[in-house]
């Protein structure tokens, strides 16, 4: 049965639980969750979610892990502030795009600072409207039913943060170039834009990266058993060739929709997810060769036979 005391990690969380330090009783099988059950009870403006754990080596302290396996031992306890699910978050940043998008569609006087007279959408238009909508409807469905989490929360503050990539570059930015009537159809009529083979040929490579992206995040999906932590290694259809195949099949994807359109703003947005999925590939990639060593095979981090 081990002893855990619990100190404040810092000056704000010993004003929020003042009787601190405080020695707890568990049993072996006892998990940090149910520590941090336990301080909540006795400090309640210390909530769960605001908890963070760690041993004085600084290492953080998972909610499945054993008390028992720490044996007698000080944990430090850092409040994190005002929380929100992840789950939240990634319900808010997707809305935006699909309430942005049909307002600059179906609201063609937005443009009249540069034209007054109406317009007709061109088949162009009318892809980019569809492909946006199917994709961000796609990131909820994936959000409420696919995704699982390594992170309950995070600061309520950094929504704002997260959600201004697909508000604003996404949402007001992409969308706001693409309706105005410099794209109609009578002023692309004859161009390559309105050649049915070009738009329809990438609409289909869209259309192969966005089901590609979703097997991927199905194979993630089924690493993690429902309701834990578990890492372990992704293998299978684009996993055999690079860490992240699901940001290379996000990325082929909006290369297509740049190509399309051949709009400056579309190519800005994808080059910024390009810059962020590397980042974000980049440290997975490190991460796994860490955790697993030898066992993690060799295979290129996001874009094969280049990086």
């Amino acid at each position: 049965m081990p002893t855990i005391r619990v100190e404040a990690k810092d000056k704000k969380t010993t004003s929020l639980a003042k009787a601190l330090p405080i020695s707890l009783k568990l049993q072996d099988a006892d998990t940090v969750y149910s520590l941090k059950q336990q301080l909540q009870s006795h400090f309640p403006r210390l909530p769960i979610s605001q908890q963070r754990l760690t041993l004085s080596s600084g290492k953080a302290l998972e909610n499945e892990t054993k008390v028992g396996e720490l044996g007698d031992v000080t944990v430090y306890v850092k409040d994190l502030g005002l929380q929100i699910g992840w789950r939240t978050v990634f319900y808010v940043e997707y809305l935006g795009p699909l309430l942005i998008n049909p307002i600059f569609y179906f609201f063609p006087k937005i443009y009249a600072f540069y034209d007054n007279k109406p317009f007709e959408h061109s088949q162009l238009q009318r892809l980019v409207f569809g492909i946006v909508t199917l994709h961000y409807l796609k990131r909820e469905y994936e959000t409420a039913f696919v995704h699982r989490f390594s992170l309950d929360t995070m600061p309520i503050l950094n929504i704002f943060r997260n959600s201004l990539y697909y508000w604003f570059p996404s949402g007001v930015f992409l969308c706001g170039a693409m309706y105005g009537p410099w794209y109609s159809q009578a002023a692309l009529q004859g161009t390559l834009r309105d050649d049915p083979l070009w738009l329809y040929g990438l609409a289909s490579i869209w259309v192969y990266a966005e089901v590609s992206n979703f097997i991927t995040h199905l194979t993630l999906r089924d690493l993690r058993p429902s309701g834990t932590r578990q890492r372990g290694i992704p293998r299978g259809y684009g996993f055999d060739m690079v860490t992240c195949a699901n940001y290379t099949f996000e990325i082929v994807g909006w290369l297509a929709v740049s190509l399309m359109t051949m709009n400056v703003a579309v190519f800005i947005f994808t080059l910024i997810g390009i810059n962020m999925m590397t980042s974000w590939a980049i440290k997975k990639h490190l991460r796994y060769k860490k955790e697993f060593g030898t066992e993690y095979p060799r295979r290129w981090v996001i874009f094969p036979f280049v990086y």
